[in-house]
């Protein structure tokens, strides 16, 4: 493991050897998200128009590929029915360019990706897997629990039975994971310290995000997916907003307090020199680079 680990303090040990990873943001749709569902102190009425993000990842010498997150499938009337009346009555939707398209785009097929990585099971995140034939698919293992039955079984479920193809997904256990930095369960994926599973409870079961080296000297990227809405709330200038009729639960997350606890965590890992944080709906993010080199086929410069 190429790193020292003092608390909440990630020091990373300086080699030529060392292995990184290469990040590209991917076009993947918009979502219409209300400012007053995810942060208190919010503009009355104010609606962002935020991207939902995802993530292409190239190992530096093993030539594998991991894509984060999947963004949102572009016949999203084919979700289950109650996923697409929530589009419908509270999160309005545009995808111009899906994960896959944007892959394609930038010259890579879907079916070339090595790892599809879901931060969580929510419609804005899954996208469409069926491009992706030949990935292994990882997921917290707490998402099995989602599954079970699922949609068509239950006709009110949220989440398709079909999402994860069989044989080709892998459920993490994040019991025996170690940590990292302020988190307290980590997994080394590929085993060199290029990147890091982190276990990132509270917003659904199963969530988890991704911390990986981007540079062999010392810099990082955090993708946080849904551990937070809004740059507000990992700043701390905002809390969490609870009570809007919008929610399934009494607010974004599905415990609370799990999530603010993390939202501290990545608030600590800010002031790491060198360490760049992405949220899945990073509009201030998407504002400045979209169109530009961050996308593929560039890449996120290494702080």
């Amino acid at each position: 493991m190429q790193q020292r680990n003092r608390g909440s303090i990630l020091e990373p040990v300086e080699s030529a050897k060392q292995s990184f990873c290469d990040v590209s943001a991917l076009e993947a749709g918009h979502i219409a998200l209300a400012d007053e569902m995810f942060i208190t102190n919010a503009v009355p009425g104010k609606v962002t128009t935020a991207p939902s993000l995802s993530y292409l990842i190239r190992h530096s010498d093993n030539g594998q590929t991991v894509v984060f997150d999947l963004g949102i499938r572009k016949d999203w009337e084919n979700y289950p029915p109650i996923v697409v009346e929530r589009v419908k009555k509270t999160y309005p939707v545009n995808i111009p360019q899906d994960a896959a398209e944007s892959l394609v785009k930038g010259g890579i097929s879907p079916s070339d990706i090595t790892y599809v990585c879901l931060s969580h099971c929510h419609f804005d995140h899954i996208g469409d897997t069926r491009p992706f034939t030949n990935s292994i698919f990882l997921v917290g293992g707490a998402c099995q629990s989602l599954f079970t039955p699922g949609y068509p079984a239950d006709p009110k479920a949220s989440f398709a039975s079909d999402l994860l193809p069989a044989g080709r997904t892998t459920y993490f256990n994040t019991g025996d994971w170690k940590p990292i930095g302020p988190f307290p369960r980590s997994l080394d994926f590929f085993g060199d310290g290029s990147l890091y599973i982190i276990d990132a409870p509270g917003h659904l079961a199963g969530h988890i995000n991704i911390l990986a080296r981007t540079s062999a000297d010392g810099g990082w990227v955090y993708l946080a997916g849904d551990s937070a809405h809004h740059w507000n709330l990992v700043t701390l200038e905002s809390a969490i907003a609870t009570g809007h009729p919008g929610h399934v639960h009494n607010c974004a997350h599905e415990n609370q307090e799990l999530a603010e606890e993390h939202i501290l965590r990545i608030n600590a890992l800010m002031k790491i020199p060198r360490v760049r944080v992405l949220l899945a709906h990073d509009e201030p993010f998407y504002s400045k680079n979209k169109d530009g080199p961050s996308f593929w086929p560039g890449k996120i410069p290494s702080l």
